[in-house]
């Protein structure tokens, strides 16, 4: 067994499918490890609502004889998730482990092997007819504007790239424009079809509501047709990327793209946030646990 291993670090969900989809897409990842790395450990770990959870996963890894351990972010972008709390855990576990390695890599970002998962997933559900089509992409929505602004990024690549005749983009919750608000403007700019596509990786509670909305306001204008796309799941360039990420550990240290970061940078708006202490958020919710608690959520957490 080499003393090298992977733990692909997921948010966790209240929803078991959702756990679910990660635990494929994880495998898939496994396969793909064992393929290229014979003998390297793996496991999963979770922020949130789901065991194990990060330090649980960290610790197996390390019972097993890991001393070496590069952890990949299942998420899409770096906002807080990212940017504090796994680097807390992270940290957390080193300072109580200090014979072990742990090198956290950056999150998938935007990226060319996911716009093409992204475009086969709409094509399946938009085959043709697309430049009198009006596509919205939804994201999960943070308070980070700098991972807010990837979305926007996303669905204009997508618009022109795939021809659609308009593109918005939409949130789940916390940034607007929120869903229901972003598909009521929609309707109103006289497109025949809109399609609706989650830039989620896995199913869970905001990917159910989103549709659901997205059913909702269908039912406001009956002479739209409304697409729901699929989102990205562990479609194979789903998988490419996490390997990507792990294989960028041989180069050197990956590091994120900080340009925008609230964190590092005075943004607009955001000027308080510059410098502010690293720290976890998810110590009620941690393994599953959902206790009452002094402070609000407020990066729409699913």
């Amino acid at each position: 067994m080499s003393e090298t291993a992977v733990l692909l670090c997921g948010h966790g969900s209240r929803d078991p499918e959702a756990v679910g989809e990660f635990e494929e897409a994880a495998s898939a990842l496994r396969s793909r490890l064992a393929s290229v790395a014979p003998g390297g450990d793996f496991a999963t770990g979770y922020l949130e609502f789901a065991r194990p959870t990060i330090g649980e996963g960290l610790a197996a890894l390390t019972q097993r004889g890991a001393r070496r351990i590069l952890a990949i972010p299942g998420m899409l972008f770096a906002a807080s998730h990212v940017k504090n709390d796994l680097p807390w855990e992270m940290n957390s576990f080193i300072a109580d482990n200090p014979g072990i390695d742990v090198r956290l890599g950056r999150d998938l970002g935007i990226e060319p092997k996911l716009l093409e998962a992204a475009a086969e997933r709409i094509e399946a559900a938009v085959p043709d007819g697309r430049s009198g089509t009006l596509l919205v992409v939804v994201g999960r929505g943070t308070n980070d504007p700098d991972a807010n602004s990837n979305i926007a990024k996303i669905a204009r690549l997508l618009w022109e790239g795939m021809g659609f005749g308009w593109a918005e983009a939409a949130f789940s919750g916390v940034a607007d424009p929120r869903v229901d608000a972003a598909l009521e403007r929609a309707a109103r700019l006289g497109f025949r079809r809109i399609v609706v596509f989650p830039y989620f990786l896995f199913t869970g509670i905001l990917v159910k509501r989103i549709y659901a909305q997205t059913d909702s306001v269908a039912a406001r204008f009956p002479d739209i047709e409304f697409v729901k796309a699929g989102y990205l799941r562990d479609h194979q360039r789903v998988i490419d990327t996490f390997l990507d990420r792990v294989g960028e550990f041989a180069a050197g240290e990956p590091k994120m793209n900080c340009q925008l970061c609230k964190y590092r940078t005075r943004i607009v708006g955001y000027e308080e946030a510059a410098g502010a202490p690293q720290q976890g958020h998810h110590h009620h919710v941690r393994g599953g646990a959902d206790h009452h608690h002094p402070h609000p959520h407020d990066r729409g957490h699913d």
